[in-house]
């Protein structure tokens, strides 16, 4: 099977995921990992998905350009020529929230600290909330070794930001 990166960029609707989604499953194309995110006024989908043996790189993007719904997006159809599963390090060990007033650097800082600890972060989501003055970022990271001291540290590294951090072990 070959292994596609399908990225979608475009302003924001309702029924985004589902014209997307439903045209991969009418393809017989099923999602492998894939996120969606509002991003501002715009929207992103990314998917990395195995095409079937009848199916092409060029008609998936050509069948994915002809949906009314992504009629001003920009879509790209690539080869993904990793491996398209995970391993030991995309495997999600805990879940963490941080969350309070926006701070310049925060990403970078608690970012550094999973470094420090061999942390693989699998997924980050950070979203602003004007109105309410707050920031929230949420990890979902593989903590291999020393996961208390990991945890300790990035909830310290909050506290000196002012921030509050949550911890869920999965």
């Amino acid at each position: 099977m070959t292994a596609v990166m399908i990225s979608v960029s475009c302003p924001d609707r309702p029924g985004l995921v589902a014209a997307i989604t439903g045209c991969l499953f009418d393809l017989g194309i099923n999602l492998g990992d894939s996120s969606f995110a509002m991003l501002g006024a715009g929207a992103e989908f990314n998917s990395v998905c195995d095409l079937p043996p009848d199916t092409t790189a060029v008609e998936l993007d050509q069948a994915l350009r002809g949906l009314p719904e992504l009629a001003d997006a920009r879509v790209h159809v690539r080869p993904f020529e990793l491996d398209s599963s995970h391993g030991a390090m995309g495997r999600i060990t805990h879940r963490i929230i941080v969350s309070g007033g926006d701070r310049p650097g925060l990403v970078a800082r608690l970012s550094e600290v999973f470094g420090q600890f061999n942390a693989n972060i699998v997924r980050m989501d950070a979203q602003r909330v004007p109105e309410q003055n707050l920031y929230v970022t949420r990890f979902s990271v593989n903590i291999a070794e020393r996961d208390a001291a990991c945890l300790a540290t990035i909830t310290n590294t909050a506290g000196e930001l002012g921030l509050s951090c949550h911890v869920e072990k999965i």
